[in-house]
C-alpha cells in the first residue's frame, strides 16, 4: 500500500520541505473528517434536508474513502506516486469548492463522494513518501510526526469549522481546503521526485467492483431504509439483494481466484481477524458518537456553533495525549491490557452520556469527551501493533488496506444506524409519552392547568413541543447506551488475541490511513 522501499532510505535533498508538504496534504484530508460536523445543522437548513438525510454528507465521504483506499497502492505503482498524489490533491480541492457551491442535498452528497474518492489516496501515499525519505533509524520519529498530523485534523476540525460557520458561512468549511491544497500541490511539484512506474501492475477489477458495489448498496440500504419503511419498499429490497449478491460473489471469487483483490490468507492469522472486528466497532463508536454530539449540542442544548466546536475539541486532545503515553508503554505493558483499558474508558464515557439531559454542564461535556478521546488513544496504536504482530511481512501491505477498509465501513455504518435509531426511537417515545396525555391521568391534569391544555391550539402545540423534546432526549440516551454496550461486548475478544513472541517493527500509523 505504501510503496516503501525494502532498503534503508538514501539521503534526500529538501527533506524538510517534502515532509511539510505531505503533512499539509494529510492534515487537509484529516480535517475534513470532522470539520463539517458542527456545520451540519446549517447545511441541513440550506439544502432542506431531514435530520437523517443530512448525515449522508458524512457517510458519503467515508464510504468513498473506504472504497478507494485499497487500490491506492496499485494506482501509485501503475501511474507513479507523485502523479497520483497531485491528481488526488487537485481533485480533492476541486470537489471541496463544489461542496461549498452546492445548492441541494443531492449536489453536496455527490461532491462529498468526489472528495472521498480523491482524498482516499492522500494519507497512504504521503505516508509512503515519508518512509522513502527517512532512514530505517529515523522512521519511528517520522511516523510519530505522521500520526500526530493525522490526529490534528479531527482535533482542529470542530473548532475551525465552528468559527468559520459562525463568522463567515458553512460553505467556508470546504473553501478552506483551497489555500491548504494549493500550498501542498506546489510543494510536491517542486520538491518530490517521481517513482518508477510498473506498467505491468494489475488490479483484480472484478473483486474491486464487487466490493465497491456491495459497500455502496449496503450504505444506501441503511441510509434510506427508515425513510422508505424498510422491506415494504421495492428499492430497499433491491439494494439488500444487490448487497448480498455482491458480497457473495466477492467471497466466492476471493476463495477461488488465483490472485484476488482480498487475500484470503490474511484471515488465517487469528490476531488480524480479531483485530478486524475490533477496528470495525471502534469505527462505529468514535465517528457515530461525533455525529450524535453535533445536533445534541446545537439543537437540544442551543449551543452556538463555535461553542459546540470548542467543547468537542478536548476529545481529540485526549486521543493525542494518550497516543504519546501508549507509545512509551508498548513493549513494557501487555498490549491486550491496553486494549481493555481503552475499551473500558470508551464504555465509561458512553455510560455517563446515557444520563445526559440538555441541562448538562459544559465541564461535564468537556471531561467526558476527553475520557472518550483517551480511550481511543489507548486503542489505536496497541490494536495496530497486535493486528500485524503475527502477520508475515509480505502480507502487511494488503492487511493495512483491508484493516482501514473495516474501520471506514464501521464508521459509515455506525453513523447510519444511530441516525436511523434517533428518528425511529423519537417517534416511538413520542407515542409512548403521548399516551399519558389524557384527562384520566391526574398528574397530567395538574400540568394542563398551567397553560398546557390539550383543548386549545396553543396548548396542544406546546404539549407536542415538550413531548418531542423529551422523546428526542430519550432517543439519544438509547443511542449512547447502544454504543456503550458495543464497546463492552468486544472486550472478551481480547482473550482470542495472542501475545507476540517479540515486538515487531510495525507501522503504528497504519490504522489512521
Amino acid at each position: 500500500m505504501n510503496n516503501a522501499p525494502a532498503s534503508p532510505a538514501t539521503p534526500v535533498a529538501n527533506r524538510g520541505a517534502i515532509t511539510a508538504c505531505v503533512i499539509l496534504a494529510v492534515i487537509m484530508q484529516a480535517l475534513d473528517t470532522t470539520i463539517a460536523n458542527v456545520a451540519l445543522p446549517y447545511i441541513q437548513g440550506s439544502v432542506s434536508a431531514s435530520a437523517d438525510q443530512i448525515n449522508w454528507v458524512l457517510t458519503s465521504y467515508i464510504v468513498a474513502a473506504a472504497i478507494m483506499t485499497p487500490p491506492s497502492g496499485f494506482l501509485a505503482a501503475k501511474f507513479g506516486r507523485k502523479r497520483v498524489l497531485l491528481v488526488a490533491i487537485a481533485g480533492f480541492v476541486g470537489a471541496s469548492v463544489l461542496c461549498g457551491l452546492a445548492q441541494s442535498l443531492n449536489q453536496i452528497v455527490a461532491f462529498r463522494l468526489l472528495q472521498g474518492l480523491f482524498g482516499a489516496s492522500l494519507v497512504p501515499l504521503s505516508q509512503g513518501i515519508l518512509l522513502d525519505i527517512y532512514t530505517v533509524e529515523e522512521r519511528g520519529s517520522a511516523m510519530a510526526l505522521f500520526g500526530v498530523s493525522v490526529m490534528v485534523g479531527p482535533v482542529l476540525g470542530p473548532v475551525i469549522g465552528g468559527w468559520l460557520t459562525d463568522n463567515i458561512s458553512w460553505r467556508w468549511v470546504f473553501y478552506i481546503n483551497v489555500p491548504i491544497g494549493a500550498l501542498a500541490f506546489m510543494g510536491i511539484v517542486v520538491f518530490v521526485t517521481e517513482t518508477k512506474r510498473d506498467l505491468l501492475a494489475k488490479l483484480d477489477w472484478f473483486g474491486f467492483g464487487m466490493m465497491s458495489l456491495g459497500i455502496a448498496a449496503l450504505q444506501l440500504f441503511l441510509d434510506r431504509g427508515e425513510q422508505l419503511d424498510w422491506f415494504s419498499s421495492g428499492e430497499i429490497m433491491l439494494e439488500a439483494l444487490i448487497c448480498a449478491a455482491a458480497f457473495y460473489l466477492l467471497i466466492v471469487h476471493t476463495l477461488t481466484a488465483e490472485k484476488s483483490f482480498v487475500n484470503p490468507k490474511l484471515f488465517l492469522d487469528q490476531n488480524f481477524s480479531v483485530s478486524m472486528i475490533f477496528i470495525f466497532v471502534i469505527g462505529i463508536t468514535y465517528l457515530a458518537s461525533l455525529a450524535l454530539m453535533t445536533p445534541y449540542l446545537q439543537t437540544l442544548m442551543g449551543y452556538p456553533v463555535i461553542t459546540a466546536g470548542i467543547v468537542m475539541g478536548p476529545r481529540g486532545l485526549g486521543t493525542m495525549l494518550c497516543m504519546f503515553i501508549v507509545g512509551r508503554l508498548i513493549g513494557k505493558v501487555d498490549t491486550r491490557w491496553l486494549l481493555v483499558l481503552g475499551l473500558g474508558l470508551t464504555a465509561w464515557a458512553m455510560y455517563d452520556m446515557t444520563g445526559w439531559t440538555p441541562d448538562v454542564s459544559q465541564w461535564t461535556i468537556v471531561s467526558v469527551g476527553f475520557i472518550q478521546g483517551a480511550g481511543l488513544g489507548f486503542l489505536f496504536v496497541p490494536l495496530t501493533t497486535i493486528a500485524f504482530a503475527t502477520l508475515p511481512a509480505h502480507m502487511r501491505g494488503d492487511g493495512t488496506g483491508l484493516y482501514n477498509l473495516s474501520r471506514n465501513i464501521g464508521s459509515s455504518v455506525g453513523i447510519s444506524i444511530v441516525s436511523t435509531l434517533i428518528v425511529e426511537n423519537t417517534q416511538s417515545n413520542h407515542e409512548s409519552i403521548a399516551a399519558y396525555v389524557t384527562p384520566f391521568n391526574h398528574a397530567f391534569n395538574a400540568v394542563a392547568a398551567q397553560g398546557l391544555s390539550p383543548l386549545t391550539a396553543a396548548g396542544r402545540a406546546s404539549l407536542n413541543e415538550i413531548i418531542t423534546l423529551q422523546s428526542t432526549i430519550i432517543a439519544y440516551m438509547d443511542d449512547f447506551k447502544l454504543l456503550m454496550l458495543m464497546s463492552l461486548a468486544v472486550i472478551p475478544l481480547v482473550l482470542l488475541l495472542r501475545k507476540p513472541k517479540a515486538a515487531p517493527a510495525v507501522d503504528h500509523s497504519a490504522v489512521m490511513e
